[in-house]
């Protein structure tokens, strides 16, 4: 089947596009007690399956999906992002790295089962575009999940807040309800080998001065980090069109 047309100009990532290495920093300190990881398995498991990772960036997060998964391919729209992640998963042989957007995904129809987005694109309403995309590219009964930061839950919360003051959390979790989501809360621990690696990522999520009280209300080197995992099932028989 025919793909969608090529996509407009993508909307930035500037913490991943901007500041890479620190990037890498902050993905190897998320969740290091694979909180999330254990919570799609429940899900959205993905053994022996076609995986999509929307919003790959460097695809830190590809060789968890290749290790059980049947194939794994990465979009990203970011050129930089692409030639990283195409680098990391070089050795992998059933990952692929595509450029392309939420909104028009580089696959055809019911092509995958299990379509991951994490802190990539969808944050509520205004991604009704990347959610129709994504169901298009689910075979029946495939699973959208959409892993999103929470920002009504632990400090990290509202240090984003305050960055975010027109960011409703109590909006987008309606937004994905009526969209016909589940919602599975999880918290994580994120955990930093020294204190100057810590202010670096705290540095590239928010401005200056949330930064900097940020790090003054984490004592060590480790703060819990709330998540909404938010998943949708795509029909199957006579109701998939």
């Amino acid at each position: 089947m025919r793909h969608r047309p090529p996509p407009g100009r993508p909307i930035p990532s500037p913490n991943i596009w901007n500041w890479p290495r620190i990037y890498e920093v902050e993905n190897r300190a998320q969740d290091v007690d694979g909180v999330i990881f254990a919570a799609l398995r429940r899900v959205a498991d993905w053994a022996g399956r076609d995986v999509v990772d929307v919003g790959c960036g460097t695809g830190f997060h590809i060789p968890e999906f290749a290790r059980a998964a049947r194939t794994v391919t990465g979009v990203e729209p970011h050129p930089p992002l692409v030639a990283q992640a195409r680098e990391r998963t070089a050795a992998l042989g059933s990952v692929r790295v595509l450029e392309g957007t939420a909104e028009a995904l580089p696959l055809p129809d019911r092509s995958v089962d299990v379509v991951h987005a994490r802190t990539a694109y969808f944050f509520g309403p205004g991604c009704g575009p990347g959610i129709t995309e994504a169901m298009r590219v689910l075979r029946p009964g495939g699973t959208l999940v959409v892993v999103d930061l929470d920002a009504a839950a632990t400090a990290y919360g509202s240090w984003m807040r305050a960055d975010l003051p027109h960011y409703d959390p109590v909006t987008v979790e309606s937004f994905f309800a009526a969209q016909g989501f589940d919602l599975t809360r999880v918290t994580t621990r994120w955990e930093f080998p020294d204190r100057r690696a810590l202010r670096a990522v705290l540095g590239i999520e928010f401005a200056e001065r949330t930064a900097e009280r940020a790090y003054t209300q984490v004592p060590g080197l480790s703060f819990d980090v709330g998540y909404r995992i938010h998943t949708r099932r795509a029909p199957t028989g006579l109701l998939a069109v």
